[in-house]
Formats: C-alpha cells, sequence, structure tokens
C-alpha cells in the first residue's frame, strides 16, 4: 500500500527494447508562465516519419499544433511542418515562434531562421539570465479581400454586424476578423460551432478594444481547434486590418489578449509597417515557456 507524500509509485513502465524512441517538447507560447497560454508539441527530428504518421502524431498529442524538425533544404536552420489534429498548415504563428525557442535554445543562439511552408521565417530573440524570454518574428505579409460567406458567418456568431468589413486575410491559414463593440461582448460570445465549421478551414477572430489595446477569441473547428487560445498567424492580420482601416498607424504595436474565456490567458504584440499601397513588414513577438520534455517510443 502507498501513503504519505514521500512514497515511492512504482511507475517505471518497460516500453520495449525494440521500440524506436522519439523525442519531443511540449511549449506554452504567447505566455511567461507555464499552462497558459497556446500548446505546443516539438518532435526534435522527424527524419523518420512519413507525412501519415505526423498527423497520426498530432492526433495523439491532439494540441493545437505540432512541429516536426526536419534538416533544412534551403537556407534555415531548421525545415518545419505544422500540422493540427486535422490538417496540414504551410505557416501559424504560435508554433513557429514556440519552435524558435527549442532551436534557439539547443543553438545558443539569438536568431533563428526556420524554414516553412511559406519560406524562410526569421525570429529575433532576446535572453534574460542566459534564458530565451522573447521572440519577435517576421511573418509572411498577408493578402486580403471582403469575405464572401460574410452573412452566415454573422448568423453563427448570433450577431448581428461587424463595425469594420468582414474581410479574409491569407498567411498560409485564412483568417476572418469581426469586430465587436467591447470585451465584455467578446467573452459573452457563443458561436455555432458547426456552424462555423460548414465554413470550412478558416479561423474566425472577433475582436474589441481601441489604440494599441485589444482583445479576441478565435474559433476554427473545421481546423480542428474548437477555440484557440493565442493564434500568432492571425496577430499580424489584424494588426494589418486595424490599420488599414484608420483604428491604428503603421508603425504602432499592439498588445493582443486571448484565452482567458478557456482558461489559457495569452498576451500577443504585432505590428505592421508600410502603408494600405504597399506593407513592407509583418511582425509578431510573444513570450514562450519549455515545460515539459518526453519520449513516444514506437515499432
Amino acid at each position: 500500500m502507498i501513503s504519505g507524500p514521500s512514497a515511492e509509485l512504482p511507475l517505471d513502465v518497460d516500453f520495449g527494447t525494440d521500440a524506436q524512441r522519439h523525442r519531443y517538447f511540449v511549449v506554452d507560447v504567447f505566455t511567461d508562465t507555464a499552462l497558459a497560454g497556446n500548446q505546443l508539441g516539438v518532435f526534435a527530428d522527424a527524419r523518420s516519419f512519413a507525412t501519415e504518421d505526423m498527423q497520426r502524431l498530432a492526433r495523439e498529442l491532439n494540441l493545437a499544433e505540432t512541429v516536426f524538425i526536419l534538416p533544412p533544404t534551403q537556407d534555415g536552420d531548421v525545415r518545419i511542418r505544422i500540422f493540427t489534429p486535422a490538417t496540414e498548415l504551410p505557416f501559424a504563428g504560435h508554433p513557429v515562434l514556440g519552435t524558435a525557442f527549442v532551436v534557439g535554445s539547443a543553438l545558443g543562439s539569438d536568431a533563428v531562421r526556420l524554414e516553412t511552408g511559406l519560406g524562410i521565417v526569421p525570429i529575433a530573440l532576446e535572453r534574460a539570465a542566459g534564458r530565451i524570454v522573447f521572440g519577435r518574428m517576421d511573418q509572411p505579409v498577408p493578402s486580403w479581400h471582403r469575405y464572401e460567406r460574410a452573412t452566415e458567418l454573422l448568423a453563427a456568431l448570433g450577431l448581428q454586424g461587424s463595425g469594420l468589413p468582414v474581410e479574409a486575410y491569407r498567411n498560409g491559414p485564412l483568417h476572418v476578423y469581426v469586430e465587436l463593440e467591447d470585451g465584455e461582448a467578446i467573452a459573452a460570445l457563443r458561436p455555432d460551432l458547426a456552424a462555423i465549421d460548414a465554413l470550412g478551414h478558416v479561423g474566425v477572430n472577433c475582436f474589441a478594444g481601441s489604440g494599441r489595446h485589444w482583445k479576441t477569441r478565435m474559433f476554427a473547428p473545421g481546423l480542428g481547434v474548437t477555440e484557440d487560445p493565442a493564434t500568432g498567424s492571425a496577430a499580424g492580420p489584424l494588426a494589418l486590418h486595424l490599420a488599414r482601416h484608420g483604428r491604428v498607424r503603421f508603425g504602432d504595436e499592439i498588445e493582443i489578449r486571448q484565452g482567458l474565456e478557456i482558461a489559457r490567458p495569452s498576451v500577443l504584440y504585432a505590428r505592421v509597417d508600410g502603408s494600405a499601397a504597399g506593407v513592407e513588414r509583418v511582425q509578431v513577438g510573444g513570450s514562450a515557456v519549455i515545460i515539459a520534455r518526453g519520449e513516444f517510443r514506437l515499432g
């Protein structure tokens, strides 16, 4: 019988000597506090995995995204592939930032270049007491257009309209933006997730705020993510959406808070340089914490 706080638990399980070991990390992204932010799985060496293996492992971990690290083929430090539990993404924000913390820690570097499905993404890393505490990525510049299914989307959200035009931005994932009157209205949302799922592979971003302070929620059941705690790929386009419509100035950095409603509070920072006629750079930053490591034994 086991009793007392110092009792030893008999949990040394033999996985078998013939199994292949695959090391992975768990990172909480867009937070400086463990068990907050957006969870990420990172497999350190995915050379032996087929695409089907990666998708199955992403479903097994069942995090918003899982990254698989591969040798570089261009001028990056490593190449990465990104999977939700349902599909592969060419680019996503919190996987890129979280992986940069893992790779930067392993290489001892303050700058990391990750090869993604949309090209190389550079990430500048900041340290305190020798530990990486903040990262800032240059994101792909998104394209944008008026969202053609806005009426269906607003009905799925239970809304009559949006403060700004309902527009879609693509930087890999497709993100659509709907403005509500204030943070309380954002918190009160009870969307019809089945109706949003019927819209396909789209991230639905509901936002409110003013100046440099904004609140968001993001729903993407079609991507296997009911509600996302922190959406890095949506932060840059949100800053661009606000700048294009005069809510902030180009060059201003905004703070985005997300995830409180699902007990994963997150903070993201975004800025866009240039103008609506010529976007020069989209940057998104935040903190991350490597909180766990382990191994899968397969075979």
